[in-house]
């Protein structure tokens, strides 16, 4: 969709996005109600990664492509620590002050979610922002306690 624009000469970022963090809305604000009830738990091994950024470093990150003309294709836009599942989970239940003790196997996903689970809640990735640090932006979350502690 922006061939035409990178034909004309316009340079053209293609942000990717990691799981962005905000108190309300995407993946952690569906979560933030469980792990208060002290329901949070780690999915399937807990081992694969993910890669998020804050929603202010998200809105940061984009506006600083915005204003270069100099960055052209793929951008991370992700924060430079990726955590594992495992991770994320005792950092989201230490930031609501609860327990995290629970575990959903990854059987139980597939039999709730079916292909999903495997594509969205069980993959693993872990992308770095090489090019937006590269490029100079300086995140204002780029630790996931940080990053909490301004929505939980």
């Amino acid at each position: 969709a922006t061939a035409p624009a990178e034909e004309a000469g316009i340079s053209v970022a293609h942000a990717r996005t990691g799981v962005v963090l905000a108190r309300s809305g995407g993946l952690l604000g569906t979560m933030l109600p469980m792990f208060r009830l002290g329901l949070g738990a780690r999915l399937g091994s807990g081992r694969q990664y993910i890669s998020w950024i804050a929603l202010a470093d998200e809105v940061g990150a984009l506006r600083f492509l915005l204003e270069r003309t100099d960055i052209t294709g793929p951008v991370n836009l992700v924060a430079p620590a990726p955590v594992t599942n495992a991770e994320y989970t005792r950092q989201v239940a230490r930031a609501v002050r609860r327990p995290a003790v629970l575990a959903v196997p990854g059987f139980a996903m597939r039999a709730a979610l079916g292909g999903f689970a495997d594509e969205a809640a069980l993959v693993s990735q872990r992308a770095v922002p090489e090019r937006l640090r590269g490029a100079g932006y300086s995140f204002q979350r780029p630790e996931l306690p940080g990053a909490l502690s301004d929505i939980a």
